[in-house]
């Protein structure tokens, strides 16, 4: 293969081939796969393969991948080298497919930081193995679509975390107040992969395309330039694992539905809403055996509760019921880590200069109120934006740090000079000083908002079109 990179030499990660899943008999009749002719997916024995390496499905795969970005895997390809890359070796990449000889890479091994101070292990695909599993994922994403749960929300095509609290709002106000908050403890990292296998082979008939995947479970992780062999979990960070884990889960969407229970799933975040707290402790009780006994997951039972809805977290908010109607707020452990953003941004640290900031804060405050706009936030939001503005004429203060600057800048913003001068000479500490009179009177609110720096309060009355 002309300048192959995708191959890590086994001199250096010890594999062993495995063999192909059995079921595939050599026939190549093609089943082109939409959304209105599939019908009976039990028919896709063969030509799924065909289809996932398809020109038009890996194109579009690999302009799915060059628009994502992201960093490259163990062999340190770039995705800026993935077109010129993919032009040279193409057709020798899916020969070895089709023939069963291609061997997925070991992905790399990243660790980011949660909530809870623990860190989130993430594996990271080389930029070929992400375009072959984001090929695998658009065609079997559509075969599955029809078989989710209405009531689940992650990762899923027209779908979004949105609807998912909304439906929680709907199911409050309909009474059910008491919730089940399941915790499945690491639920990337302990996946039973025979299981998930098992529950694959029900639907995807095309043996080839079931080893593919299971190639791709089995490729190993290299962490500190060592490797690590993967028999359990599924990696998470590449195109496919969203699709393998809602596959998955699905099994206890559909337990849920059979016995009854209102529920709202968005990827491994799961609550159980019920009319009772009797009701609530009963459905933990009877659905953790099934949960570890049926799909050898493990339940983390110092998290997993029952509770009354306004002490559960979803997906970022709370709840709170008002007239009998389910309301949403933003929940406080959301807003701790608002503040440890914007003190982040507002870091003198970090080296940025003042146009780079306010763009960071821009994007910031604008993601954020995009998010939580469905929060009530008519007392939170003010509170949060005084803090904010303190902070920003906090760095400001300390940007101005000789005494002359200070003087001559106090003067500029209208200050009258012998105050200005009682001011610039203040033994007031930055964070102390930034709440005084000396700048909430100087670097006013307006000033601010003319500088260019947009607040929590404004952005949010204009998203939701509160005059």
């Amino acid at each position: 293969m002309k300048g192959r990179k995708q191959k890590i030499s086994k001199d250096t990660y010890q594999q062993t081939d495995r063999p192909e899943a059995e079921g595939y008999a050599g026939g190549q009749t093609f089943i082109w796969i939409t959304e209105n002719n599939l019908t009976n997916t039990d028919q896709l024995k063969y030509g799924l393969l065909e289809q996932i390496l398809s020109p038009t499905n890996l194109n579009q795969a690999f302009k799915r991948v060059r628009s994502n970005k992201g960093s490259g895997g163990i062999d340190k390809m770039e995705v800026e080298s993935l077109k010129d890359y993919l032009v040279a070796n193409k057709e020798e990449l899916v020969t070895s497919i089709l023939g069963g000889r291609f061997r997925p890479n070991p992905v790399r091994r990243v660790e980011i930081p949660k909530d809870t101070g623990k860190k989130r292990q993430l594996g990271i695909p080389t930029v070929v193995d992400r375009v072959v599993q984001q090929a695998i994922t658009q065609v079997l994403s559509p075969i599955y679509e029809r078989q989710f749960s209405t009531s689940s929300y992650g990762f899923r095509p027209k779908r979004n975390a949105h609807q998912a609290l909304n439906k929680c709002k709907t199911h409050i106000t309909a009474g059910y107040k008491y919730a089940v908050d399941m915790d499945l403890e690491k639920f990337f990292d302990t996946v039973n992969q025979s299981k998930l296998i098992e529950v694959l082979s029900r639907r995807v008939k095309d043996g080839r395309v079931i080893s593919l995947i299971h190639k791709y479970l089995n490729a190993g992780v290299v962490v500190r330039n060592k490797f690590e062999e993967t028999k359990v979990g599924v990696p998470q960070g590449g195109p496919l694992s969203p699709l393998l884990s809602n596959i998955m889960l699905n099994e206890l969407d559909k337990e849920l539905e059979k016995r009854g229970h209102r529920f709202i799933r968005y990827a491994d975040d799961l609550v159980i809403l019920c009319k009772s707290k009797r009701s609530a402790e009963r459905t933990l009780a009877n659905i953790i055996p099934y949960i570890e006994d049926n799909l050898f997951l493990k339940v983390n039972r110092e998290k997993t509760r029952v509770a009354y809805i306004s002490e559960v977290k979803f997906l970022g908010y709370s709840f709170y019921v008002k007239r009998g109607e389910g309301r949403l707020r933003v929940h406080p452990k959301s807003i701790a880590k608002l503040k440890e953003r914007i003190k982040t941004l507002t870091s003198r640290s970090n080296g940025w200069g003042n146009a780079k900031r306010k763009e960071a804060l821009r994007q910031y405050v604008t993601g954020w109120v995009n998010y939580f706009k469905l929060a009530d936030m008519k007392t939170l939001l003010p509170r949060v934006d005084e803090w904010y503005r303190r902070r920003l004429r906090m760095i400001i203060w300390k940007q101005w740090k000789r005494i002359r600057t200070r003087l001559r800048n106090l003067i500029k913003l209208g200050i009258a000079k012998h105050k200005a001068w009682e001011y610039a000479n203040t033994r007031k500490g930055y964070w102390r000083t930034a709440y005084s009179p000396i700048l909430t009177r100087s670097i006013t609110n307006d000033r601010l908002k003319q500088a260019g720096y947009i607040f929590f309060t404004d952005y949010y009355r204009k998203v939701n079109g509160i005059n």
